[in-house]
């Protein structure tokens, strides 16, 4: 198949006509009468000329025998070539395909087709022979006409798609606010048309050149999204047992978690060649186009069965930190208070200490080391400088789906059902992205490797892994807040929307299913009140509702896990100090009136306990520096994953 003519400019059928143009149809027909006579005369008057005459017209005669014979056989090996909903005439092809392409630029491809390319893909299936039918989706004319030297045995099928509203943008796929509740309208998503699978013939091969607009953002893109839903659509529809193949010519890289790359089978130059899980990509188009509409309603049945739930995993992940271990050890507890049985899994680097990995494991955590990844765009000793070292989630291939959930947060009530969902799902952040602390992923080496491969190049919009993963995972599915409720209260709320959250917050039995803490942790505040009360900038965060319902999942752990979230004594000294620069500026909250009564005040672990001296010396850099335990920690047995 290799060395397949380039597609000329002018087509085939246009061609074939333009030799005999300059002639009229009876002109050229009396021209040649005149001159057959002509011919016979010179027979009759020269009797030894009449055989060589005889002898020209006949050889004439067979010479065209030839050509017509040709053509035929040509005509009947030639592939059929249907335009889907359309009469099969050139006529109807030619309209589809010159207007089809050329009418909204947004689809325009101008990707070149390698045909050396498509021919290796081709020639390395072994199973065209019993090919019926290809699809071709956003070829122009000429590169249709292509494609029949590459497979000549079977029906070339143009689908024919329409194009979205030209006032369909990102922005309105991907709002950034939607009306979940449902108070003042349902949401709905933008309609973007869809490819009528013909009945006949059997498609086993799709084949679409996708728009790559490299100025831009061509990662968001309408036309681009469309291209490959339409074209996931078509190999969806199929109803036989045989693989239905996708072939993207792009010159960007195809939607990751649309056709994943565990589905990549051959990929070379702007060519890639997906087998796509049908039944899997069946429930991804059962889902909405963007986020404009909830992916999961508001009351989610909490008890979901699945057939693998070995295969299911709670995940979260510490590096550089020792103040998240309590964090994650009463994350572990909640879960549990939820009644999920799915396995937990952390991943920690060796900057969290042997005695703390116990502590872990003993509230239930399968503990892997790993070694971190280092944001290249970061600053050294930045708060994200290692954040990156969350792409190792994806290296965790012993399970299929993983809830990743952020050490700072409280399962309320059972979120299992998430395991049903694809990669990418979470709640919306702001703009057109998500929020990575509740997130479904995938684990993939090759998904994790594209990760890797890209870290140079992508810019983070807010310097950290989310930014990151928003860039790749462009494609996501909308989950209600309620699955990832911040801890937060906007400075233009109405009195009657604080309420509404402080209720959230502090409802029995629960109505939020997570609740996600940001500003100062409850395990690093007074176990009084929740101290983001006593910084003004962190007032926002400050809920003592949301606080006392943390420290009630502390309390129902095993008392022997407590000891994990004893305060340091650099950190008793920084609570001391904020309290009193409140009392300076009198905050009429008044929470700094409080008469502390927390009992790890009291409680000493560390050979240098006296606290109060170190407010003579405050400043000193890095105050949640770790002290250890004095009780020596156990022997534990922890896995490693592969580094690079």
């Amino acid at each position: 198949m290799r060395g397949a003519t380039s597609p000329s400019s002018v087509e085939p059928r246009h061609r074939l006509t333009s030799s005999t143009s300059n002639i009229s149809e009876d002109g050229g027909r009396r021209s040649l009468r005149d001159r057959d006579l002509r011919d016979v005369e010179k027979a009759i008057q020269f009797p030894s000329q009449y055989k060589n005459l005889i002898c020209k017209v006949s050889t004439l005669k067979l010479v065209l025998l030839i050509i017509a014979l040709g053509t035929l056989v040509t005509l009947y090996h030639s592939p059929p070539v249907y335009v889907a909903d359309h009469p099969s005439s050139s006529v109807a092809r030619a309209s589809f395909v010159r207007d089809g392409v050329a009418s909204d630029p947004r689809y325009t491809s101008t990707s070149e087709v390698d045909w050396d390319q498509i021919s290796d893909i081709i020639d390395r299936l072994n199973d065209t022979k019993d090919y019926q039918g290809i699809g071709l989706l956003n070829f122009n004319s000429s590169e249709i006409d292509n494609w029949g030297q590459f497979l000549p045995d079977i029906e070339h099928v143009v689908l024919n798609l329409n194009h979205a509203a030209k006032n369909i943008t990102w922005e309105s796929l991907y709002p950034e606010w939607i009306d979940e509740d449902e108070a003042f309208e349902v949401p709905t998503c933008p309609s973007l048309p869809s490819v009528k699978a013909p009945g006949k013939p059997r498609i086993d091969l799709i084949a679409v050149k996708l728009p790559c607009n490299n100025a831009g953002r061509w990662s968001r893109d309408v036309a681009r999204l469309h291209l490959q839903l339409a074209a996931a659509g078509v190999a969806a529809s199929a109803k036989s047992y045989r693989p239905v193949r996708v072939l993207l010519v792009t010159d960007c890289l195809p939607t990751p978690n649309l056709f994943t790359c565990k589905e990549l089978i051959l990929h070379e130059g702007n060519v890639w060649l997906y087998e796509p899980d049908l039944n899997t990509l069946r429930a991804k188009l059962q889902l909405p186009a963007g986020s404009c509409e909830l992916a999961v309603p508001m009351k989610a049945k909490e008890y979901f069965y699945s057939g693998r739930a070995n295969r299911e995993a709670y995940a979260t992940i510490l590096h550089s930190a020792h103040v998240y271990v309590c964090g994650a050890i009463v994350a572990a507890q909640s879960i549990r208070m939820s009644g999920s049985t799915r396995d937990l899994v952390i991943l920690v680097d060796n900057s969290i200490s042997e005695y703390h990995r116990g502590g872990l494991e003993a509230a239930g955590w399968k503990v892997h080391i790993i070694k971190r990844i280092r944001n290249p765009k970061a600053e050294k000793d930045a708060y994200n400088e290692w954040n990156y070292s969350k792409f190792r989630l994806w290296q965790l291939t012993d399970y299929d789906k993983i809830i990743f959930i952020d050490a700072d947060l409280l399962i309320l009530r059972n979120i299992d059902f998430l395991f049903e969902m694809p990669e990418i799902t979470a709640i919306g952040n702001n703009a057109t992205l998500f929020n990575s602390g509740v997130m479904v992923i995938e684990p993939s080496n090759c998904t994790f490797q594209l990760l890797m491969d890209h870290i140079n190049e992508i810019e983070s919009y807010n310097g950290g892994d989310q930014g990151y993963l928003n860039e790749i995972f462009t494609w996501w599915h909308r989950i209600p807040k309620h699955m990832n409720f911040l801890k937060h209260y906007w400075e233009g709320d109405e009195e009657e929307k604080k309420q509404m959250k402080t209720h959230l917050f502090g409802a029995d039995p629960p109505i939020l299913y997570v609740i996600h803490y940001l500003g100062y942790k409850p395990w690093l505040c007074f176990r009084d009140y929740d101290c983001n009360w006593n910084v003004d900038i962190l007032q926002e965060f400050a809920s003592n509702v949301a606080h006392k319902t943390w420290w009630k999942v502390h309390d129902a752990m095993p008392e022997n896990l407590h000891k994990y979230c004893l305060l340091r004594s650099k950190q008793k000294a920084a609570l001391e100090w904020d309290r009193r620069q409140a009392e300076k500026a009198n905050y009429t909250d008044g929470h700094w009136k409080i008469k502390i009564k927390d009992k790890r005040l009291e409680t000493c672990f560390e050979e240098f306990c006296f606290w109060e001296s170190m407010l003579w010396h405050w400043g000193e850099k890095n105050w949640t520096d770790n002290s250890t335990a004095t009780s020596p920690p156990s022997i534990i047995t922890t896995q490693s994953l592969p580094s690079l």
